[in-house]
């Protein structure tokens, strides 16, 4: 019996997809043999199929609605093929590497998210991406949208690329919208794998691409899927010919807005000022404690002594307090009249309290019974006038039975009947981008970035469409300049929330850069490099941006934080790298006699016991953040995943002993390497081991 070898390459979407066919329409899946690597695989009998859906299928040139481009098939078929790189860790680069859950991953994002999508498959709640816009003058990713074979090895990894990962895309080249449409496509294809179902992506582009993009995304996720197109007015621009055209968009796009709904899913942000009184009162129940009375009366001086225009001092009626804070009261009656009337038993007097002319504003006496019970209703001093309903400066939550209120329940957002001090966020927001240019000069010292995106906007963005979850993964493979990593950083330390990221970056080279940029932009290059050069890094972009998120994380933690939050700061640095495996591992038909005693051993000279475990983490859709320890057992270095929800020994020489002792720990799962058995007698008897000490642990080999 032979232990089960872990596969160690992204999963083949296509092979998964004609399976779920299977499952569909068992008759129309057949197994054929790849015209390019000669491998039998499952294939679809298109035929059959066409049979199965005659009454629907669209053939030919029969016309339809439909978005197409030059390379649109391939781009998918990049998008689903497998790949059979890793990620390897770069603890030296990190900041906090054995307790941060955030990631920053250095390499080309595509590869990187083929590598998540078992990971982190349906765990991302929101995406926001800024990709190179295609104005004839930015850099797009090269990608080899082709099915040969020998592309194929390259992209897989298996056969080293020619050239760089970045070509310039003129306007004059005849695929200049192709090559954008294609690059986005694939990416945006892996990437819906990545979000929740409740999840959202959120993608920056301008005027070239809106349309297009648009549509793409419509395609992608479904045009029912779509939530908002935003519009971020930058500043005026002067030197303009026709129309000063400073805005930029923001698609919005639910992976499922049906699931939003079904969650009751409401966004909402604070209106200007409240957070300054929700903080003062905090201040004042640590004064205080709960002497209500006494923080009513320093809260009404606080609102008197506020100078003139504080956007506080328009909610001065918020001058009453409770346990759940400052809170003003409002009516109890139906909106409109003709509402239900029962009785309301005042808890003083014992006797019915007067019903308000328009009746109760609760359609059953049940849900006012389960107002009072959460503190929303205040009686008066006796029965012969209605109770009034409290509205708090922040939500009240729900009671743990998960009941909620009547649709009729809930209030509008005008300015005299709002639940709260909240708001409905519009579809267009101002931000001169000079603003978020002349705070990373200062954060950084020297301007290193062209066009970086405001993190103060990404932050409240980020705050706004996650109000159920608290601790929501953010994901941006486009990082550039890091903006969407201090977004985080920023939400979590004012909201008290603790969301954490997955930064994604390719380390363009900043020499090439500077040679191919003239004007400001060149300026800009010039002046990372500079700064990588004096912090001794290497001269990539991806190292100017993890720099800025460092600096970030610093700044943050040297200003007043939510208690709520945990102070995470850190990062785990994780590099996109051929796999760890010899070509053998993955192409043993090509070996030839004379190449065996070389590959004896199928783990590459060059690569450590920690570059195994990631890569054993990645094919196992192990959380790449979870904590890890080393221990030394019977002299063999082991490592520790969680505890024990994964163990690894990537040693040689180990003996039945050794396997005894980490069957009597009883992991979730564990490793080994193929060729580390002291004997074959060992590597055969370690499932017999495993199945009577710890019969529930998966075991693998590498």
């Amino acid at each position: 019996m032979t232990m089960d070898k872990l596969k160690m390459h992204s999963p083949d979407l296509s092979q998964e997809n004609i399976g779920k066919i299977r499952d569909l329409f068992p008759s129309c899946v057949t197994e054929a043999r790849d015209e390019v690597t000669g491998v039998v695989r499952l294939a679809v009998d298109f035929d059959q199929l066409r049979q199965e859906l005659s009454d629907h299928i669209v053939e030919g040139s029969q016309e339809r609605y439909r978005l197409d481009w030059p390379g649109k098939r391939e781009a998918l078929i990049t998008a689903n093929s497998p790949l059979s790189k890793t990620l390897r860790p770069a603890q030296d680069e990190s900041v906090n590497f054995d307790t941060t859950k955030n990631l920053f991953i250095e390499g080309d994002n595509l590869e990187t998210l083929k590598l998540l999508q078992e990971t982190y498959l349906g765990q991302v709640k929101l995406i926001y991406i800024d990709p190179p816009y295609n104005t004839g003058k930015d850099f797009i990713y090269r990608d080899n949208f082709t099915a040969a074979k020998e592309q194929f090895e390259i992209d897989a990894g298996e056969k080293t690329a020619e050239g760089g990962r970045l070509v310039a895309n003129p306007d004059t080249r005849g695929r200049y919208h192709s090559d954008w449409m294609s690059m986005i496509y694939a990416r945006l294809t892996v990437a819906k794998r990545l979000l929740k179902d409740d999840g959202i992506i959120l993608v920056s582009i301008d005027d070239y691409e809106q349309a297009a993009l648009r549509k793409l995304m419509d395609q992608v996720f479904g045009e029912t899927n779509f939530v908002a197109q935003l519009v971020w007015e930058k500043g005026r621009k002067n030197d303009a010919k026709f129309f000063s055209v400073g805005h930029e968009y923001m698609m919005v796009f639910a992976k499922n807005v049906t699931r939003l709904r079904e969650k009751q899913e409401i966004w909402r942000e604070e209106k200007p000022g409240a957070r300054d009184i929700w903080a003062e009162f905090v201040r004042l129940r640590e004064v205080h404690g709960d002497n209500f009375k006494a923080i009513e009366a320093d809260l009404s001086q606080w609102y008197s002594d506020l100078p003139k225009g504080h956007p506080a001092k328009k909610w001065a009626r918020y001058k009453r307090v409770d346990e759940n804070g400052p809170w003003r009261d409002r009516d109890i009656s139906w909106p409109g009249g003709d509402g239900p009337r029962y009785d309301v038993i005042h808890p003083v007097t014992g006797l019915p309290c007067e019903v308000p002319e328009a009746g109760w504003r609760y359609s059953t006496s049940q849900e006012m019974q389960r107002q009072i019970k959460l503190g929303l209703v205040e009686f008066r001093d006796d029965h012969t006038q209605p109770p009034f309903r409290k509205a708090h400066i922040r939500p009240i939550p729900e009671e743990a039975d998960g009941s909620q209120v009547d649709s009729n329940d809930i209030d509008d957002d005008s300015e005299e009947d709002a639940d709260f001090a909240t708001q409905v966020r519009g579809s267009y927001f101002y931000k001169q981008s000079q603003v978020s240019v002349k705070y990373l000069r200062k954060l950084m010292g020297a301007k290193v970035f062209t066009n970086p995106k405001d993190h103060d906007e990404l932050a409240k963005l980020i705050e706004y469409m996650t109000p159920n979850d608290r601790a929501a993964l953010v994901m941006d493979f486009f990082a550039g300049s890091a903006s969407t990593a201090e977004a985080v950083f920023r939400a979590n330390a004012t909201y008290g929330t603790n969301h954490r990221f997955i930064m994604v970056q390719l380390p363009e080279d900043l020499q090439e850069a500077e040679a191919s940029t003239t004007g400001t932009a060149k300026k800009t290059v010039q002046a990372a490099i500079k700064l990588m050069k004096k912090n001794g890094r290497p001269l990539v972009l991806s190292e100017v941006s993890k720099e800025r998120v460092r600096q970030a994380g610093a700044a943050v933690l040297s200003e007043t934080c939510d208690p709520g939050w945990n102070r995470d700061v850190g990062f785990r640095v994780l590099k996109v790298d051929t796999s760890n495996m010899q070509d053998v591992y993955y192409r043993p038909d090509e070996i030839d006699q004379k190449d065996l005693l070389a590959a004896v051993d199928n783990i590459k000279p060059d690569r450590t016991p920690e570059d195994l475990l990631f890569q054993v983490l990645v094919d196992w859709g192990v959380d790449l953040t979870l904590p890890i320890q080393r221990e030394t057992i019977q002299g063999k270095t082991v490592f520790f995943v969680d505890g024990n929800a994964l163990v690894a020994c990537f040693e040689t020489g180990v003996t039945e002993e050794l396997v005894k002792q980490l069957a009597g720990r009883e992991p979730l799962r564990v490793v080994f390497r193929d060729n580390g058995f002291v004997s074959d007698a060992v590597k055969i008897n370690v499932e017999q081991v495993f199945r009577q000490v710890s019969p529930g642990t998966d075991v693998k080999s590498i």
